[in-house]
């Protein structure tokens, strides 16, 4: 497990509690791109109740992927309804042209992909820059080394389970291994999150290779009752983070 510190089995402090990202724990990160946008409000204010204290935001430009979601309004709006940790997961081909923006509408973190920059380090200390935790994503078939020389600047690596672009895809196991070497490399400080089909299946040997922090969409605002998956996902994360904890 490298350097990963002690992990607590409760779902992480609120925002009014003083959240940290820099605090080791497991973490459930709901992605809101699955949720029923006709009862966003409702959907997001269960969650929390049940203990949510982030959540993922997928942000797509119809250009590093084939898809569009949502943009600056729905977030703003979002931002009104909600005390999570907002967790804005840029999938944009000009992160550093439209971080601005998104912070402004009130997310609290921003992670960037690898793959649409030649200046990783530029864009790492823009979003900095802004007042916000930051993170680096690299999609299935990128290797760790593309993100060697900015491990140091980020708050997060986020690890892509799934080709980015659409929801409801199946967990690709390969990403393991890369999971675990970033692990190794990682202060306590840094989070692991990983995001892609992620479910009662999956999540247990995420956790155990190290991711600490799980994207989940269609597990939980798919279900019959969105807060008990979350719930239910949790748990398993924990269990299988601390078997391996014990098991070295």
């Amino acid at each position: 497990m490298g350097k990963v510190a002690a992990i607590s089995s409760k779902l992480s402090v609120p925002l009014s509690g003083g959240f940290s990202l820099a605090t080791p724990a497991v973490r459930m990160a709901p992605s809101v791109l699955s949720a029923d946008f006709g009862r966003l409000a409702e959907q997001i204010a269960a969650v929390e109740a049940a203990g949510a204290t982030m959540l993922h935001l997928d942000v797509m430009d119809g250009h590093f992927v084939p898809n569009i979601s949502f943009g600056v309004p729905v977030i703003k709006s979002l931002r009104k309804y909600t005390k999570c940790f907002l967790d804005a997961h840029l999938m944009i081909a000009e992160p550093k042209r439209y971080a601005a923006a998104f912070v402004n509408a009130g997310c609290d973190h921003i992670t960037f992909h690898i793959e649409v920059t030649d200046a990783p380090r530029s864009v790492s200390e823009h979003i900095r820059g802004l007042g916000v935790s930051v993170g680096v994503s690299l999609n299935p078939d990128t290797p760790v080394s593309a993100i060697e020389a900015i491990l140091d600047d980020v708050d997060l690596v986020l690890v892509m389970s799934v080709r980015p672009g659409f929801g409801g895809q199946s967990f690709i196991p390969d990403v393991l291994d890369k999971v675990k070497d970033l692990r190794a490399r990682l202060g306590s400080h840094q989070r692991l999150q990983i995001d892609g089909g992620i479910d009662e299946k999956t999540i247990g040997p995420a956790a155990a290779a190290g991711a600490d922090i799980f994207v989940a969409g269609t597990a939980i605002f798919g279900a019959p009752d969105p807060p008990q998956a979350m719930l239910r996902l949790h748990q398993l994360a924990v269990q299988a983070a601390k078997r391996s904890t014990v098991n070295g």
